[in-house]
């Protein structure tokens, strides 16, 4: 597994942040953002790109794909994964994003606005279109598998996870699946405050992203990245891998309700979460742990809720659920490999992780959310959701290895 986030760039300091309740949210810095409604966000601190790339080749892609290259290269880089001539065709990739290289768009579209088109850059297509963290990975690693990018906004990454399962199942031995964000950028901060969707608690960032809050406001966004090596069980134990997890459900569905909000009954989320158990052949009570969308906006939250306990009927009140998101903000992309990754350490280091800034539960919000405090706890199985722009859903499983 390999991370960058808000709350750190190694796997331990993001979980032992998420865990503590330490935010990343923070002031937004990299430009002038007076004129916002929303003046905060979860950036990334402490990366050095040159770490992963010449500045050369940086310069010729979006931060969104230099996220992806490090979070590929961590995960590979954990898993102890040798990558050769003789194996890269047994490898694939599936990462995504939710809105790709915004920043590289708004850079040459100034560019061309000041001094014509002579002016764009040659690599602004190929180093801002979301499937190049595929195909950047793809070439500097020499994996010649599978090369693909699923963009379903805030879904992308469990769906590449999903699919990357699903691609081994079918007789790939060795999928890299995950996605990044770069987002906090003028256009897209200026096109989510139209729409009132973030979180303007700018004089208390780190309180902004409260989940099942009654005091919700919106979400805040972030950046980042996230990836994770999906291995055929016998193939990983022939080289001896760790096992940290074991993939067993997937599940996925359509709302056809609405392009932004889900419904109130949450149906979408429910069928989702349905669809997934059924893939992993559990019941509903064999779940220890979800780790919610909880983007901390009002209709979304109920939505969720409401979802989960239709979806688990009684053994929801016996299910810890909480959002990671309340630390980290929204990675969008990115986010479902990030809480993906969370999940497994859950399932790992038996501890669930909290949500935060929980100081009065929303009364339509009747779940455990293991407010502002991790819970120890054995955590053999876990369920993650996501859910994006457009009505589409994913939600992933996964248990512990024995």
């Amino acid at each position: 597994m390999g991370i960058v986030s808000p709350v750190g760039n190694e796997l331990d300091e993001a979980w032992d942040n998420v865990c503590n309740g330490v935010s990343g949210i923070r002031i937004i810095d990299d430009f002038d953002t007076s004129t916002f409604p929303t003046r905060i966000g979860g950036t990334v601190a402490n990366f050095n790109v040159e770490e992963y790339l010449t500045p050369k080749d940086a310069r010729k892609m979006d931060p969104f794909v230099h996220y992806g290259i490090a979070s590929a290269v961590k995960a590979i880089k954990d898993s102890g994964l040798e990558i050769t001539e003789e194996n890269g065709h047994t490898i694939g990739v599936a990462m995504g994003a939710g809105i790709g290289g915004i920043k590289t768009i708004e850079d040459n579209h100034k560019k061309m606005l000041d001094g014509g088109a002579r002016k764009v850059s040659p690599f602004f297509i190929p180093g801002s279109i979301i499937n190049m963290t595929s195909g950047y990975v793809s070439i500097l690693q020499h994996i010649t598998g599978p090369n693909v990018s699923i963009v379903t906004a805030c879904a992308t990454s469990s769906h590449c996870i999903g699919f990357g399962g699903r691609m081994i199942a079918h007789g790939d031995a060795v999928m890299l699946a995950g996605g990044s964000e770069y987002a906090t950028t003028p256009l897209a901060m200026g096109g989510f405050c139209s729409a009132r969707a973030m979180s303007t608690r700018n004089d208390d960032p780190k309180r902004a992203s409260r989940p099942f809050d009654i005091d919700r406001d919106g979400f805040v966004l972030s950046n980042g990245a996230g990836c994770v090596v999906l291995e055929e069980l016998e193939h990983a134990k022939a080289r001896g891998a760790r096992i940290y997890a074991e993939l067993i459900g997937f599940g996925m569905s359509g709302d056809a309700y609405h392009i932004t909000l889900p419904p109130a009954d949450g149906d979408g989320a429910r069928r989702s979460m349905m669809a997934a158990i059924r893939d992993a052949g559990i019941d509903a009570a064999d779940i220890d742990y979800l780790n919610a969308h909880g983007t901390s906006t009002p209709a979304g939250d109920i939505g969720e809720s409401v979802g989960i306990r239709r979806a688990f009927g009684a053994a929801a009140d016996k299910l810890m659920v909480s959002s990671t998101k309340s630390t980290t903000g929204h990675l969008l992309g990115a986010a479902g490999v990030a809480e993906a990754i969370f999940c497994i350490q859950a399932i790992n280091r038996h501890v669930v992780p909290p949500t935060i800034n929980l100081d009065n539960q929303d009364p339509a919000c009747d779940l455990d959310y293991v407010p502002n405090t991790a819970r120890d706890a054995r955590v053999r199985t876990a369920i993650s959701n996501s859910f994006g722009f457009g009505g589409t859903n994913g939600t992933l499983i996964f248990r512990e290895f024995v």
